[in-house]
């Protein structure tokens, strides 16, 4: 009988980390042992507003993920059985109509935002982990990140951040 994955959650504010924590870890394992679900793929489509109000979208805030079919997921790989993980094109603001297929491994990372605020998804996990970091280094990091990888220009990460 296969033992179930341990399940590691980890949670920070933007920019405070937890993509690189995540990556390191699975870095350190042999190939093939780990696997891992970033929040970011579950936000929820907005294919039904024009682009301009996408924008507006707090995507900060629960209501904008799909924290359920995320939990899912993580029961599914638990089980042993893989997944369709939806991708997320952030500078659409919306999914991909693709998905990727996504095996069990011994070792289930997910990282996100807002993975600890979720009981149902809090639950699921062995381990917990909170990536705290100075509010300015946040910023800074995550200004860098939204104009270099996700087609943002700096007036809209200053107003997602601040609003």
């Amino acid at each position: 009988m296969l033992r179930a994955p341990l399940v590691l959650g980890i949670a920070g504010g933007s920019g405070s980390g937890k993509s690189t924590i995540a990556k390191s870890l699975l870095a350190a394992l042999p190939v093939g042992a780990g696997v891992l679900l970033e929040q970011d793929h579950y936000y929820r489509s907005q294919s039904h507003l024009p682009a301009s109000e996408r924008e507006l979208v707090n995507y900060d805030h629960p209501d904008s993920l799909e924290l359920s079919l995320l939990a899912h997921h993580v029961d599914e790989l638990k089980a042993g059985r893989s997944i369709q993980r939806p991708s997320y094109d952030f500078s659409q603001h919306d999914r991909h109509a693709d998905a990727v297929t996504v095996a069990p491994a011994p070792v289930l990372v997910v990282e996100g935002i807002l993975v600890l605020a979720d009981a149902e998804l809090r639950r699921r996990f062995d381990v917990r982990v909170f990536v705290d970091t100075d509010a300015d280094i946040r910023l800074m990091r995550r200004i860098r990140r939204d104009l270099e990888h996700r087609g943002r220009t700096f007036a809209q990460v200053r107003k997602q951040y601040y609003e």
